[in-house]
């Protein structure tokens, strides 16, 4: 069963101003499946398969005689060095749509992408599905707590119950999840962590114990929703500072962690500068961290971190289906004042705080004082994004945003 992705109409209004267009993101999101429906009438091959790539790789000078474009090419990372020759032919013809390029390895590809394609390549992140899509909402466009977006997204919303929600974060975003009736989560996300390590790890970097980079993807999981402490994590495995830097770097290049950046100017010479971990498919860290039913993952004492993390994951979502820049900040001090999510526009910072509970008070939304004394910053409306039913004033412009309006 085919789930619709709202990053379809990003893809296909790219592929009308480049030459070419790259799909990046972690595996198993689905980045053929959604180039196979967008780029339907083109012809299709992935160099997963060892001939295609063993040709890719000696005869790259005659690759595209032998398959011209307009052409989908899948896990176009294997074979950098088309990307010169995919330069030359949109050079040459000067024609958009002409490729259609997906990979799981981002920092790889980029690093070939700046040099053969500046310019000539629109780049697109394709996540796992969004809550939108898992419950069939058309709506899409990117979250703020704003009066025009609430008027919007009312047009669409879903009932989704704290059941419903807890189900989705222990089951993760995988769309293989919700396309098939029978798989089995504990045997699909074992077998996704083997796949992980065996093809995208090993290509990134010589990891020389697989057992402790697997250790070390469970401590940063165990970590989600926090601020980073990487020597922390180093010493909880037993591996050096520099390696805990460099495996870090994989979870970021394959899109399996996101680091949320700390808001701070000159003026605000008290906010910290370390970045918040968060794992962008909570199912994933679930299964590392051994919350084994959706039950016991609500009840337990990550609660709180993994409804955090499944609320950040879905505005970053709402974000890059469209296409856009992810404008995502946190704030915290030496104060110990903390505020979850600033979504910064225009100059103006949105402040979001994130509950797992239904009763939000006044209370959690004082620490938003905190940006008024920023020079040069306007603080727009925020509020509190939780598990309550219905949108309603908190105090101010400050709203109760139920995570069904996300």
């Amino acid at each position: 069963m085919y789930i619709n992705r709202h990053i379809e109409e990003t893809v296909r209004n790219i592929s009308k101003m480049f030459g070419a267009v790259l799909i990046t993101g972690p595996r198993q999101a689905g980045k053929t499946t959604l180039l196979k429906k967008v780029a339907k009438n083109i012809a299709y091959i992935t160099l997963d398969d060892p001939i295609m790539l063993q040709s890719a790789r000696e005869e790259a000078g005659t690759f595209f005689k032998d398959t011209p474009p307009p052409l989908f090419v899948d896990e176009i990372q294997y074979a950098p060095n088309l990307f010169p020759y995919i330069k030359m032919i949109i050079d040459s013809e000067h024609k958009k749509g002409q490729f259609y390029l997906s990979g799981s390895q981002r920092f790889v590809m980029m690093k070939n992408v700046t040099e053969s394609l500046a310019g000539r390549l629109g780049l697109i992140e394709l996540l796992g599905l969004s809550l939108r899509e898992i419950t069939g909402v058309e709506f899409n466009e990117p979250f703020i707590p704003t009066d025009e977006y609430y008027a919007a997204r009312r047009k669409d919303l879903q009932e989704t119950s704290y059941k419903d929600i807890w189900n989705i974060i222990y089951k993760g975003s995988m769309p293989q999840m919700y396309a098939e009736s029978d798989v089995d989560w504990t045997v699909f996300y074992g077998s996704y962590v083997k796949t992980y390590i065996e093809r995208d790890v090993r290509d990134l970097t010589q990891v020389g114990d697989e057992g402790k980079f697997i250790k070390f993807m469970t401590v940063i999981a165990a970590c989600t929703g926090q601020l980073l402490n990487l020597a922390s994590v180093a010493r909880d495995v037993n591996i050096s500072a520099p390696t805990a830097e460099r495996w870090l770097s994989i979870l970021q290049a394959s899109q399996i962690v996101y680091l949320l950046q700390p808001y701070y100017n000159n003026i605000t010479k008290r906010a910290v500068k370390t970045p918040k971990v968060y794992f962008l498919d909570t199912g994933l860290a679930a299964y590392l961290t051994k919350w084994n039913t959706p039950e016991v993952l609500q009840n337990g004492a990550m609660a709180g971190a993994f409804f955090e993390t499944f609320v950040i994951a879905e505005v970053i979502k709402s974000y890059l289906n469209k296409g856009r820049d992810i404008p995502l900040y946190f704030y915290r001090d030496k104060d110990m004042n903390e505020i979850d999510l600033l979504i910064l526009q225009n100059g103006t910072l949105y402040p979001i705080e994130i509950k797992k509970y239904a009763d939000p008070s006044k209370n959690d939304i004082s620490v938003f004082r905190v940006l008024d004394r920023i020079p040069n910053i306007k603080r727009g409306p925020g509020g509190v994004v939780c598990m309550y039913d219905n949108l309603i004033t908190l105090k101010d412009e400050d709203m109760v945003i139920p995570v069904k309006y996300l």
